[in-house]
């Protein structure tokens, strides 16, 4: 506890203002898309265990999945680095039945998509693949990625806003931004088999 004011900008908490992501949400609508475009079920690999962020989308994707009555698969734990997608990614491959990947990052995504074309699996021809952040970079992966768009400068924006609000005495509150989906390449309609 202070009385020194504070804005908080990833979790809750019930002492400081909140600005944050809702990251169940983004989770959700990267599971949708899939799910809406014709795939079974959709496999997740998530961030480390023990992260807010992590937890929250494998919370959406597993609540997505049993929203609309499919299968949950296992998920694969990475830890936020391409290389550990890319570790993910190899033991996905093996499954030639999965058709639908949600990654709890971009960074992961962009070492899942090499494991897979390192396997002879196309993005999206034979696995479609969804990431989370919409890096810069992510417009510019082979295939362009589709991933949820998380809006940081509204973030900060109202974080500051916020934060002269408390200085003036305004009471705390707790603010969620909602992300977005945004399509690209990477994702398509399961091949029939």
């Amino acid at each position: 506890r202070s009385d020194v004011p504070m804005v908080v900008t990833s979790g809750s908490t019930n002492v400081a203002t909140t600005v944050g992501i809702d990251q169940e949400l983004g989770a959700r609508l990267a599971t949708r898309h899939l799910l809406d475009l014709g795939h079974r079920t959709v496999h997740h690999v998530r961030g480390p265990k023990g992260w807010i962020g992590a937890e929250a989308r494998a919370k959406g994707w597993r609540d997505e999945l049993k929203a609309h009555g499919r299968p949950v698969p296992a998920t694969r734990v990475g830890d936020w680095t391409p290389a550990s997608g890319y570790a993910a990614g190899k033991a996905i491959a093996a499954d030639r039945d999965v058709t639908a990947v949600f990654v709890g990052n971009d960074e992961m995504a962009l070492g899942l998509i090499l494991a897979f074309d390192e396997a002879g699996l196309r993005v999206p021809q034979d696995v479609s693949v969804v990431g989370f952040d919409d890096t810069p970079e992510s417009a510019f992966f082979s295939p362009p990625l589709t991933t949820i768009h998380q809006d940081f400068t509204e973030v900060g924006r109202l974080s500051v806003e916020q934060l002269l609000a408390l200085v003036e005495g305004e009471p705390q509150q707790q603010i969620t931004i909602e992300p977005s989906l945004v399509v690209r390449k990477s994702t398509a309609p399961p091949k029939r088999r």
